[in-house]
């Protein structure tokens, strides 16, 4: 992990917030998660070309998220979780912060609960 400015910056993980951004590639990594699959299974639930479901594609295997095979006619793509991980990761560093502010939260509203159940 090298340091940037005032963060801390693992590898690629530009790249893995980039394709995750999209809904399509979001839903894409969702039916991976349940086993491999080919261009045609993966593009079938959704109203776009085979060439638009392989372009998400080529970018989650840029990030690092996906992996694909060659099986004779068939690219298989499967999940490359480990990646993914590097976001949880990054992302669990604010958790402290977020428990701190649903601490705060939760002590506004038991004060105001309190103060409607004293009128």
């Amino acid at each position: 992990m090298e340091t940037i400015g005032y963060t801390k910056s693992r590898a690629n993980l530009d790249a893995i917030f980039a394709a995750l951004a999209d809904p399509t590639r979001r839903a894409i990594l969702s039916r991976l998660a349940d086993g491999e699959a080919s261009v045609n299974e993966i593009a079938a639930p959704f109203a776009m070309s085979q060439p638009a479901v392989s372009r998400h594609l080529k970018v989650l295997e840029r990030a690092g998220l996906i992996e694909r095979d060659i099986d004779e006619q068939r690219r298989p793509a499967r999940l490359k979780a480990e990646k993914m991980a590097a976001a949880f990761e990054w992302l669990a560093d604010f958790s402290a912060f977020w428990g701190a502010n649903f601490d705060q939260l939760d002590d506004v509203l038991v004060a105001m609960k309190k103060e409607m159940n004293s009128e």
